[in-house]
């Protein structure tokens, strides 16, 4: 067999070199898409763990760490494949778009259908790492038959291809793959383009390497992976939807994925006597309320810190609106400022009929202002100063929100506070998870603040937890100003029961969490994994 541009020596004469070096600029090329694609199908794993579970740093370790480590493996076991590295190449890098593409598909249905999530990822990442690792000996062989140059030389040139195409698969993958496609079809457009990349070149540049029967099983392949990833793109939205309604007791009735988190509203009709609707948003699959007992959550969180100045009001997290409801019932309220990251939780709180009328339209009142930024970052440059500060954000068992419940953030919402001033926090469970809840105390009065602990019954979520502070060393008292509207379920008997924490429940010594240890995020995550 003989190669279509033939081996060329180091010293070969200027009459030659056109074409080997556009013979050698396609095999970078091949390493540079190859590379671009690898990066993706990492990042993809990734990114699928940190929605479904939760764990980015630990999912990023899993999945790199046992890639990495495939890929050396993959390296060795393309040592005998050298003597035919163009039809092997072909065969790995059709094997790979065919993995790599169904990858996130595959490992969704894993975990919604199957429970088998952890095994599923570390079996996938390590063959798409095998395939991965594979490809650098085959390409280096292919190379060096097109034009003989030093070992050092060849090295230097895959990998700077092979670096330079990790590069825009880093940088696609959040800013075009994901807003573009979506998570599944994302990865299948990749698995796409990394058949494309391999086949062209093994086809054109050594298509002399194949034998009749290797071509007639490439196209066989081709056509096999072709119509798989095909069938997938146009069956990928109804996949995603049947996935989904797996993952949650109700009726989805809304669902999508902004840049940050999974939005998720269910519905559905509870007979208690009388038909009673029953709706329920999630963000990344955690519960943030349910219509039936939110009132009880939110009347917690909003009426103890309006007993007092309550002029200027600003509320962190609450794009639901909900706890905006609460504070605007009071027509001294001069301003509430609310800041939340996503846009799009607060867009949904806006338009959708019956989030609306559970939050009063509450976005619409000429005295809220939104401010889509992250929490922490707006704080930093922050120049008013509020009345009441209302932490209403996220459970800190994701890395992302670990950092808004530490020293350093609450440090920084004490700095906004007027005089007078008070903050309350939403602090998960003192009952399922006592350490996590009374390390974000110990945060609190660590930035500052004397602390009021204080729970009460929500039955979606059941004994939850909030902390009143105010600069100083003085605890401020838990009572309903004087002028509270009509509630639901709070009055002066429940927030003086609120305050009492039973034998079994009361103060833990743990340390405070700070921004290089986070303790409050290994706390959460230890237990409420028990539940």
């Amino acid at each position: 067999m003989t190669v279509d541009v033939p081996p060329v020596p180091a010293d070969a004469g200027p009459a030659a070199r056109p074409r080997w070096r556009l013979a050698r600029a396609a095999v970078l090329l091949a390493v540079f898409v190859c590379a671009a694609c690898g990066l993706v199908y990492e990042l993809a794993l990734v990114a699928l763990g940190s929605y479904l579970i939760g764990d980015t740093v630990g999912q990023a370790s899993i999945v790199l760490g046992v890639m990495v480590f495939a890929m050396g493996v993959g390296a060795l076991v393309a040592k005998p494949l050298q003597s035919r590295a163009a039809a092997a190449f072909a065969v790995i890098e059709l094997t790979l778009a065919l993995l790599g593409g169904l990858s996130v598909l595959g490992l969704y249905a894993a975990f919604a259908w199957l429970d088998l999530y952890g095994p599923a990822l570390v079996g996938t990442a390590f063959v798409l790492g095998l395939l991965i690792g594979a490809e650098i000996p085959l390409l280096m062989v292919m190379l060096q038959r097109i034009r003989e140059q030093s070992a050092g030389s060849a090295v230097a040139d895959l990998f700077a291809a092979d670096y330079v195409g990790a590069l825009l698969g880093g940088l696609a993958f959040p800013f075009l793959l994901i807003p573009v496609f979506g998570q599944l079809k994302g990865a299948l457009v990749v698995g796409a383009v990394n058949a494309v990349a391999g086949l062209a070149l093994v086809c054109t540049v050594f298509r002399k390497e194949l034998s009749r029967r290797a071509r007639i099983a490439l196209g066989a392949g081709s056509v096999v992976v072709a119509l798989c990833l095909s069938y997938a793109w146009v069956t990928a939205a109804e996949f995603e939807v049947t996935t989904r309604q797996q993952l949650y007791r109700d009726p989805v009735v809304h669902a999508e994925r902004s840049r940050y988190q999974e939005i998720v509203l269910t519905r559905s009709v509870r007979e208690a006597g009388h038909a009673e609707t029953d709706l329920r948003l999630y963000l990344n699959g955690d519960l943030q309320f349910s219509s039936v007992d939110e009132y009880r959550y939110h009347e917690a969180l909003v009426h103890p810190a309006l007993n007092g100045p309550r002029g200027e009001v600003l509320v962190l997290g609450a794009g639901d609106g909900l706890a905006v409801r609460e504070i605007l019932r009071y027509p001294d309220v001069r301003r509430v400022t609310v800041v939340d990251l996503d846009p799009a939780v607060v867009a949904l709180a806006r338009r959708e009929p019956q989030l609306r009328r559970l939050n009063g339209d509450a976005f619409a009142d000429p005295r809220v202002r939104v401010i889509n930024v992250d929490a922490f970052g707006w704080l930093r440059t922050a120049a008013d100063r509020f009345d009441v500060v209302v932490a209403d954000l996220p459970d800190p068992d994701e890395t992302a929100t670990a950092k808004l419940y530490t020293v350093e953030f609450y440090a920084l919402a004490r700095a906004v506070l007027a005089d007078g001033g008070r903050l309350v926090v939403q602090s998960g469970s003192p009952y399922f998870a006592p350490r996590s809840y009374w390390s974000i105390e110990a945060s609190v009065r660590a930035a500052g603040f004397a602390t009021t602990p204080y729970h009460v019954d929500v039955p979606s979520f059941g004994d939850w937890g909030f902390l009143l502070a105010v600069p100083g060393a003085t605890a401020p008292a838990l009572a309903l100003p004087a002028d509270v509207p009509p509630l639901r379920f709070l009055d002066p008997a429940v927030l003086r029961a609120a305050a009492a924490f039973p034998a079994d429940r009361r103060r833990v010594d743990v340390p405070a969490s700070t921004l290089l240890q986070p303790r409050v995020l290994e706390y959460a995550r230890a237990e409420w994994r028990g539940y």
